[in-house]
């Protein structure tokens, strides 16, 4: 006898019930299978219309100034001589002032909520860092320009020329007036701007560390330091490279806050209290006056080099992430 309410998969109804739901099944597999094949080329594809987009726009200033696009510093509308040298070199001394002043500053976040805070602070300070991501780019620019600026002209910039402007060699970097743009502002900027998304990252990852590791360690005697540095860091080190490669790209690209306190001189200082443009700053300020053909091919292979520059960037840091984690799979 069977009980009220089970399934006789000898019946004819069954059966013919349960090969429906199988076929029904298998076609929504296969809907699902070709839905994420399609979003997986459509980046592909989008990112391949990018590279074309740019490459015909950028032709004619490959074509009129070839490799010496690269390597020239003039950039002159008058005479139609254009270089990205000076661009190519904001962007990168920049976005390095960036991670410089960030990571370290990122790790003591991370390192604070997840290791030294009470349980009624680590919540709060965590919000606090994240609303930082939200801030729109412009006000960090307009608070950079109206706030900082002025402070850091008046107060800071002439401490530090006074105390390490006459260092051999790295007081070069330290020279100038005391005007507050500069180089060193547009990346103490960046810092600010990508600080949170590395500290969030290295706060994650930092957070999926066994208990029983660092309580081992503990046990052991290890101080918070050591249990840090050899325990926490070596187990999340792929996380925490991956943090800080996706803080170096959003500095690369940043652009309105970069603008608002860079300078926007097309020129290369030894010092970095000095004017500078970046290629993000350079495409937002004379993008809407470039009414001749080479002018706007020149702004378009700005925009191509800056897309290589991320590109490569981000494939080298993909390639270390990848020989990281085949070292820790080998160790295992």
């Amino acid at each position: 006898m069977k009980l009220t309410g089970e399934l006789d998969l000898n019946s004819p109804v069954s059966s013919h019930s349960v090969a429906l739901n199988l076929r029904k099944g298998e076609r929504l597999d296969v809907l699902f299978r070709g839905s994420a094949l399609f979003s997986a080329l459509l980046v592909f594809v989008i990112i391949v219309a990018i590279v074309v987009s740019l490459v015909i726009g950028a032709w004619p200033a490959l074509q009129k100034f070839g490799f010496g696009f690269l390597t020239s510093s003039q950039w002159n509308p008058v005479t139609q001589q254009f270089g990205a040298l000076v661009a190519i070199f904001g962007t990168l001394v920049t976005s390095a002032i960036a991670l410089l002043i960030a990571i370290p500053v990122s790790f003591g976040i991370a390192l604070f909520i997840t290791q030294l805070a009470p349980t009624w602070l680590k919540h709060p300070v965590g919000v606090a860092v994240e609303l930082l991501a939200a801030i729109p780019s412009i006000i960090y620019g307009m608070w950079g320009l109206f706030v900082f600026v002025p402070l850091f002209a008046d107060y800071a910039q002439p401490w530090i020329t006074d105390h390490l402007g006459d260092w051999p060699v790295l007081g070069m970097l330290f020279q100038g007036p005391p005007m507050g743009i500069g180089m060193f502002t547009a990346g103490l900027i960046l810092a600010i701007m990508i600080l949170p998304f590395i500290a969030a990252i290295m706060r994650d990852v930092f957070e999926v560390v066994p208990v029983t590791l660092k309580e081992s360690a503990y046990a052991l005697g290890a101080t918070t330091w050591e249990v840090t540095w050899h325990i926490v860091l070596p187990y999340t080190r792929v996380g925490v490279a991956g943090g800080i490669m996706l803080g170096l790209g959003r500095a690369l690209g940043e652009t309105m806050a970069v603008t608002f306190v860079i300078g926007n001189a097309h020129k290369i200082s030894g010092s970095l209290f000095m004017p500078g443009s970046t290629i993000s700053s350079t495409l937002a300020n004379e993008f809407t006056e470039a009414v001749e053909k080479l002018y706007s091919s020149s702004l378009i292979a700005l925009g191509l080099i800056l897309f290589l520059i991320t590109f490569v960037i981000l494939a080298l840091a993909k390639l270390m992430l990848m020989h990281l984690a085949a070292r820790e799979g080998t160790r295992s």
